[in-house]
């Protein structure tokens, strides 16, 4: 294998996954799938051996086996058996397996690493076990007694201390740009504390946290010791993809890094939010220490534990943010509602756009007008703020805690206007609400200088090094303002998409954006008649003579049958976007036809048709109190269609799937809601639901166009009625349409 160069350009890019070598502290077999012949060995093996391990390269695992003299419990045992066990069972079942190498005890951990099975023999502490297993339940306990996010992760960094008996264990959270904080610390006494240090995103770099996601613990158990390596008929260094192995080297860089901290043994847990690397348990102990397996799954155990209960401790003091500015929001829209003039509304109440974040100040860009509560920055300052921000971003919402180093004339104002949060209303009409943050001066302890983690190499290019030094380094940072927190950002995107409605509700025929969007109907209804008569009738040719292609010429090879398939199937989806896109258009053109629905019918029928087409298994669907409405029948049947479709589709995966609807009436209104507990929407997406063809990350798994929700929103639109939504990623959502029970007009 070509050694890899580490330098400032490449160093996320160091294929640390395939270095090649192994730590001392166990050795390795790699065996064919197929036939268990050996392909990769370690060189460490000869001294279990007594002989050159390249002799057995292409030979039968089980002509090594004698050498190694392999037993379990004193009764002699074959691998390849040990391997048919793991192949019936799943090898994450039998991991680790019990063996004896010449009398001493091992664990062997096998890993399917595609075409190759990794035998990994590692040194097994029979004594210590029992222990860790009578502790591991009284320490989730007490972890998940704290009330707290901070005493929790506080009393998890106790307990893993406890179980492992490393110097010193922290919880390490990751920020959004890599780098990472000690935010909760459990040491020996005579160890400088780290708590609140900072460490730059190169000291753990981007394919090192991937990694992380995937092996959940990792454990360097001497820095000292040699990494043997790994030999296959290509010579040393192989090529073998470890990325599952529990033996793999790390990075020289790493090692040398560990020993520049003075650290002799590391042990770390990954602790992961909604799919996503959230921090570490990085333990540290400063002589060499081994952790063995079962060890170090009880530690994972608590990682896997405690994961989902930080989702939950962060998603509750959200909620309890969002609860509370909510509150503002809610009044806002109570003004709106009684009053006339929406920017009286917003700016001139007790309760006022200023309230609905933890802002210095707020602006409200609407109908020619300026109007500024708190500390802003002046009106011409505004527009050039405005016109930044309609040039700079996709989206209709864009927040930064950081507006000076991304629009360097906000630098004039940051002491009262670092961050900024923009809730667009029209990009037409250059609308929008301004939220603005003041600057934060803060110090920020670093472990040792970020910036120092580089040399000038001989050839004169910038070589990645290991820091040397990780004394207190002290950072004064400017510009930047407290961050906008999850609850904030939901009850701004709230704010925004209800006034949003309430300015449709009121000046729905005078608003310039209105005439914009008519004479976009109008071109996509010209597109949707283009669509049906220039489009449909070659994709019909195409894929008549694809499966005609496929039943009658025998002399295709199985690629090209796979390529026929294959537009056959992109056939079939581009016809489907054909029928969205009429759908979409036709509700867009139809007129409404008025009449009394019996929603309990309608329901029971889009029911049915659900099973039929889904097939649904585990789902309990849950049919409520269903006042009857007054609409066009066709068109609310397709939203309820849509809506329940959605729910069973995306809570298919959760085991016992639950999917409830149920109507209530509220004053002029008749609200439906359609709960389920599936996978969520991400916050991050919910300003872009309601969108045409926009899909989220987490249903790319799940068939559909991205038209569904539009076209509900369509529809709700031409009954004058409303649709929103509330949503908690990995545990539901929960639409609401509501019916003006006043004739529509």
């Amino acid at each position: 294998m070509t050694e890899f160069k580490v330098d400032i350009t490449n160093c996320d890019k160091e294929p640390i996954h395939i270095l090649g070598k192994i730590q001392g502290h166990g050795f390795l077999i790699g065996v064919d799938c197929k036939d268990q012949l050996i392909q990769y060995i370690s060189e460490n093996t000869a001294t279990y051996v007594n002989d050159d391990p390249a002799k057995y390269l292409g030979k039968h695992i089980d002509e090594i086996e004698a050498r190694l003299n392999i037993s379990n419990y004193g009764n002699k045992l074959k691998l390849s058996q040990i391997i048919i066990l793991g192949l019936g069972n799943g090898f994450e079942n039998i991991n680790p397996f019990y063996i004896e190498v010449d009398g001493k005890a091992f664990n062997l951990i096998i890993k399917n690493a595609a075409a190759v099975f990794l035998l990994e023999f590692e040194p097994c502490n029979i004594k210590g076990e029992f222990d860790v297993q009578k502790t591991i339940g009284r320490s989730i306990s007490a972890i998940l007694a704290e009330s707290g996010l901070h005493s929790m992760l506080k009393t998890a960094a106790l307990e893993i201390k406890k179980i492992i008996q490393y110097d010193r264990v922290m919880i390490y959270q990751f920020g959004e740009d890599g780098h990472g904080e000690v935010v909760a610390e459990e040491k020996n006494s005579d160890l400088k504390p780290f708590l609140g240090m900072h460490y730059p995103a190169s000291d753990i770099p981007k394919q090192a946290r991937e990694l992380y996601k995937i092996n959940l613990t990792r454990i360097i158990s001497d820095v000292e010791m040699d990494c043997p390596a790994i030999i296959s008929n290509q010579g040393q260094n192989a090529s073998l993809d470890l990325t599952h192995s529990v033996l793999r080297a790390v990075s020289p860089i790493h090692i040398q890094y560990l020993k520049n901290m003075g650290v002799a043994a590391s042990f770390s847990i990954s602790l992961l939010s909604h799919g996503e690397l959230w921090g570490l348990i990085a333990c540290h102990n400063y002589s060499p220490k081994f952790i063995d397996f079962k060890a170090r799954e009880a530690s994972k155990l608590i990682g896997q534990i405690l994961s989902p209960a930080l989702e939950y401790r962060i998603g509750e003091e959200d909620n309890d943010k969002f609860g509370l500015l909510n509150e503002s929001v809610s009044t806002l829209i109570k003004y709106i509602e009684k009053e006339s003039d929406i920017v009286s509304a917003l700016t001139s109440n007790a309760i006022t756009i200023n309230n609905v974040s933890a802002s210095s100040g707020a602006v409200l860009v609407f109908d020619n007008k300026i109007i500024s509560i708190g500390l802003t920055p002046n009106n011409d300052e505004i527009k050039e703020i405005v016109k930044w921000v309609i040039d700079n971003s996709q989206d209709m919402v864009f927040y930064t805690h950081r507006l000076p180093s991304m629009y360097p004339a906000a630098e004039n104002y940051s002491d009262f206007a670092s961050g900024l949060f923009a809730c667009i209303l029209s990009r037409e009409l250059s609308e929008m609400i301004l939220f603005f943050k003041p600057e934060q001066k803060q110090s920020i302890f670093w472990g040792g200088n970020p910036e120092k983690a580089v040399e000038v190499a001989s050839d004169g290019s910038l070589q990645l090094s290991p820091r040397k030094s990780f004394e207190k380094w002290t950072e004064i940072v400017r510009y930047s303002s407290v961050k906008w927190n999850r609850g904030e950002i939901a009850a701004l995107i709230n704010l925004r998409e209800q006034v949003i409605y309430q300015i449709n509700r009121k000046a729905n025929e005078i608003r310039q954006l209105n005439e914009r969007l008519k004479l976009a109907y109008e071109e996509l209804d010209t597109f949707s008649f283009t669509v049906s008569h220039d489009l449909r009738t070659p994709l019909s040719s195409i894929k008549s003579y694809t499966e005609l292609l496929l039943l009658t010429n025998e002399s295709l090879d199985d690629n090209a049958k796979k390529i026929l398939n294959r537009i056959n199937a992109c056939s079939d989806t581009m016809a489907l976007l054909i029928k969205e896109i009429l759908n979409y258009s036709s509700y867009t053109r139809n007129e409404i036809k008025l009449e009394k629905i019996n929603v309990r019918h309608l329901i029971e029928d889009v029911k049915k048709v659900i099973y039929e087409s889904s097939q649904a298994k585990n789902l309990e669907f849950i049919i409520g109190t269903t006042p009857d409405i007054s609409g066009d029948v066709v068109m609310i049947g397709q939203v309820f269609a849509n809506l329940l479709g959605n729910a069973v589709k995306y809570s298919s995966k959760s085991g016992n799937a639950i999917v409830k609807i149920e109507g209530y009436i509220s004053g002029n209104e008749t609200i439906y809601t359609v709960a389920d507990n599936g996978i969520g929407i991400d916050i991050k997406y919910h300003n872009r639901v309601f969108e045409l063809f926009k899909r989220m990350d987490n249903v790319k798994e799940y068939e559909g166009s991205g038209v569904g929700l539009a076209i509900v929103k369509r529809i709700m639109e031409k009954h004058k009625g409303r649709i929103w939504f509330e949503s908690q990623l990995g545990k539901g959502t929960v639409f609401y349409v509501s019916f003006n029970n006043e004739p529509i007009g």
